[in-house]
């Protein structure tokens, strides 16, 4: 009994490793995705980028209430002073996403991307 479960299971394993084949070769990916990876990873880093650029300007408005809130408070200026610092370089890293990348694709000598 338990050798015909593994005779089994081993034919269906074997015929949809050879259906694979057939299965990948009709698979289009969609319309706007990159074909080579190096594309892909420009375009990944691309759209963090925006995103980690926006949440830094959200958080610049965010050190701006700190401040404002502050009262004269040294602890709580401190706090406000450090968010605007993380905020800025948050912009500066997001807004140089797609340069950073290029530099690493540069470095290893991969090929493709814009």
């Amino acid at each position: 009994m338990v050798n015909s479960k593994k005779i089994v299971y081993s034919i269906i394993f074997l015929s949809l490793l050879c259906s694979a084949g057939i299965v990948s070769a009709q698979i289009q990916p969609p319309p706007g995705v990159p074909q080579d990876f190096t594309a892909l990873l420009t375009q990944i880093a691309d759209k963090v980028g925006e995103i980690v650029r926006d949440l830094g300007i959200i958080m610049v408005i965010v050190a701006g209430v700190l401040y404002l809130t502050a009262a004269g408070n040294p602890q709580r200026i401190s706090t406000a002073n450090k968010a605007l610092l993380f905020a800025i370089v948050g912009i500066a890293i997001g807004m140089a996403a797609h340069q950073i990348v290029n530099i690493v694709k540069e470095t290893i000598g991969a090929q493709g991307g814009t």
